[in-house]
């Protein structure tokens, strides 16, 4: 019997040794029966941005709270020449390998680009050709020096190898010297067979690649790269990731059976998450609801209702009936995330910003101002004598909006307005915006990119007069003319010609001025009313199978949840590490 437990023990001790030291997620990826390895289209083998830079490196991450790039397959990059500059040139870490073994060149960086270019990259805006002078070496000649070129060349996460694609990107860049772009047939022809091209593997540079032998409907592999040039940092042999949504994930989590998700998930399944001891994390998105308006009908069209609206708004109470603690009412009401503001603006002019804290009775002075009476009914009456009454549309699918919409109707009839909510499917509701056929509705204000010129872009075009976003057709949108905005502030106001270059140059400092001036053009004239910033209510289960979560408060949690997420930065780091 002695010799049995011993044996036994000697057992246990071997099979611990060799314990696969995991780290376990959760993301939809596509189905094995669709899945793919090209990955510049759809339904290639992918699991988010998250576990995507995991397999292959981008050339740099960015951390929101210090405004900064920190070096991963790039060691360094700079415009050149400063002043004015026509290039972007970038530094390729030497000794990477692709897990066959091949080194990573500038030739694989080129390949992908041209890739990128008919797969429809932004980049290209602003880029109009690249070069590979060396090995190691891969220059961006570009059209217009902006700093966006920065951000997105560093945070590509598609740059794939040549040996793969190369064939593809040679023929490519023949045709572009040639003089033939996307619209010549021989580009189109080239696009079509692309978009059937099925590599037969994926190569990885990162510290993990698939492994198709364990990719199933139920959950994914990604083993270790041999050939990963850091491998001592990072401490998991293997990431797990389950498949599915919310409905899915959820019962697995409060089984603790998985470390980490960023499903949306409801105040109620939170609360059970806290109370099985698991750890919430709420990082932000940069954007939410908002409350957008239709300029075309009285009174919104005046800048002085839709300030007595946001008064008579209590944003924080929004936020917190639509999703609870991760649903934060705005506070400085610049157009952009409440974390970028110190980060974007001129640090004298974020005192100048109105917080339009909950004011009931300041909304009234404003209204009374107008000319406007409440009735008998108690239903505000404008100068007209009109009844303040209106419809509010919302995407009825999703929770969160929903229940933003139905809050902001709460408030505001109790306020003396009148203010039917209909839900329409999601998909409507930006077209519905965009052809103007509403009077108000809930849809997206700011962005999930650490440039404020993208949730400026947002607030002030993407839902306003289509010739804003380059369109042909007549369509008036929320009808919030930018040529002559006025201010009290600067007077009359191009916001369009303002918006388009704020973002020209690569001196920040500039950026930030421009920005700053936007930022109180937005605060000052509200051509829609942000609601409330979504943060994720990410569970992040500590001391099971990982430990090493950094403290709550830390830095790295104003990262982007979805664009620059904490964890891959924390797994490439060596921060998060196996429970021993």
């Amino acid at each position: 019997m002695r010799k049995f437990l011993v044996v036994l023990l000697i057992s246990l001790v071997v099979v611990s040794a060799f314990a696969v030291r995991e780290f376990v997620g959760a993301w939809p990826y596509p189905a094995p029966n669709v899945a793919h390895f090209n990955i510049f289209t759809t339904n290639a083998v992918s699991f988010g941005r998250i576990y995507n830079e995991l397999i292959r490196l981008p050339l740099a991450f960015y951390i929101w709270a210090e405004g900064k790039y920190i070096p991963i397959l790039a060691t360094d990059w700079k415009f050149e020449p400063p002043d004015n500059p026509k290039k972007f040139i970038v530094h390729l870490r030497k000794g990477v390998k692709w897990s066959d073994g091949s080194e990573v060149t500038s030739k694989d960086v080129w390949a992908s680009y041209m890739i990128g270019y008919i797969r429809g990259w932004s980049d290209w805006k602003y880029i109009e050709k690249v070069e590979t002078p060396d090995k190691y070496t891969v220059v961006f000649h570009l059209k217009k020096p902006t700093l966006l070129v920065e951000r997105l060349i560093l945070r590509n996460s598609n740059i794939a190898d040549y040996k793969t694609y190369g064939e593809y990107a040679e023929r490519i860049a023949k045709l572009l010297e040639e003089g033939k772009d996307k619209s010549s047939d021989e580009m189109k022809k080239l696009i079509v067979e692309f978009n059937d091209f099925r590599p037969k593997e994926m190569l990885a540079n990162g510290p993990f690649m698939p492994d198709m032998n364990n990719y199933t409907e139920a959950e994914a592999h990604l083993i270790r790269n041999p050939y990963y040039y850091d491998k001592e940092t990072v401490k998991f042999d293997r990431i797990r990731l389950i498949n599915g949504e919310t409905a899915v994930i959820t019962p697995l989590i409060l089984a603790k059976q998985i470390d980490y998700a960023t499903h949306a998930f409801p105040p109620a399944t939170e609360k059970q998450f806290i109370a099985e001891g698991i750890r919430i994390i709420r990082a932000p998105l940069g954007s939410g609801p908002a409350l957008v308006f239709n300029h075309s009908v009285y009174p919104f069209n005046l800048k002085e209702f839709r300030q007595a609206l946001a008064y008579a708004i209590d944003r924080k109470q929004c936020g917190f009936v639509s999703m609870g603690n991760s649903g934060k009412g705005v506070v400085y009401m610049a157009g952009m995330s409440d974390n970028l503001v110190p980060v974007w603006m001129e640090k004298d002019a974020i005192s100048k910003l109105n917080r339009y804290e909950y004011n009931p009775k300041k909304a009234e002075e404003i209204l009374l101002k107008l000319g406007f009476k409440k009735g008998k009914d108690g239903i505000w009456r404008d100068d007209k004598g009109n009844k303040l009454e209106f419809e509010l549309i919302a995407p009825s699918e999703w929770t969160d909006w929903f229940a933003a919409a139905e809050n902001v109707a709460s408030q505001l009839n109790d306020f003396g307005m009148k203010i039917t909510v209909r839900g329409i499917t999601w998909t409507q509701v930006l077209p519905t915006i965009r052809e103007g056929k509403f009077q108000l509705a809930i849809q997206l204000w700011g962005s999930g990119n650490p440039h404020p010129y993208y949730a400026l872009y947002n607030d002030f075009i993407r839902m306003n007069i289509e010739k804003y976003r380059g369109g042909i057709g007549t369509n008036l949108g929320m009808n919030f003319p930018l040529e002559n905005v006025k201010t009290d502030r600067f007077g009359e106001v191009n916001v369009y010609d303002e918006l388009i270059n704020s973002v020209v140059g690569t001196d920040r400092n500039e950026h930030v001025k421009r920005i700053t001036k936007l930022a109180l053009v937005f605060n000052e004239t509200l051509p829609l009313i942000p609601l409330w910033e979504r943060y994720g209510n990410n569970p992040a289960l500590d001391g099971v199978r990982v430990t090493g979560w950094l403290p709550e408060g830390d830095p790295i949690y104003k990262n982007n949840v979805y664009l620059d997420n904490f964890v891959t930065y924390m797994i490439l780091k060596g921060i998060l590490k196996p429970v021993e």
